[in-house]
């Protein structure tokens, strides 16, 4: 079983940037991951995604696309979000999570993904 830790977060400035990590307890080969965010009050949504393959498939939500990008360090076990330009409505806690699968999918539901990290905030304040 996976485990997977989220770090990166904090409090930064509307305009600003931060990088999220989640390191994965184990190689992340043949697994899809993704992305996903939780403000207070509302249900958890998709952010960005890669599909399985090291060199595959990625994919950003409309909210954050062209802010936000999502990279992958295979050789740490790691995958990054680099959050740009970051907005008051980026507010949330951040998860990554992890699906085990044997296609090249991009997969933007949460419903399928079976690990999931603990989550980190994100504020974004004046």
């Amino acid at each position: 079983q996976v485990q997977l830790v989220e770090s990166g977060g904090g409090l930064v400035q509307p305009g600003g940037s931060l990088r999220l990590s989640c390191a994965a307890s184990d190689s992340l080969t043949g697994y899809a991951i993704g992305w996903f965010r939780q403000a207070p009050g509302k249900e958890r949504e998709g952010v960005s995604y890669f599909s399985r393959s090291s060199g595959g498939k990625y994919y950003y939500e409309d909210s954050v696309k062209g802010r936000f990008t999502i990279s992958r360090d295979s050789a740490k076990n790691t995958v990054y979000l680099q959050m740009n330009n970051l907005e008051v409505e980026d507010t949330a806690i951040y998860y990554c999570a992890v699906r085990q699968t044997n296609d090249d999918y991009v997969y933007r539901s949460p419903e399928v993904y079976s690990y999931w990290g603990q989550g980190t905030q994100v504020t974004v304040s004046s």
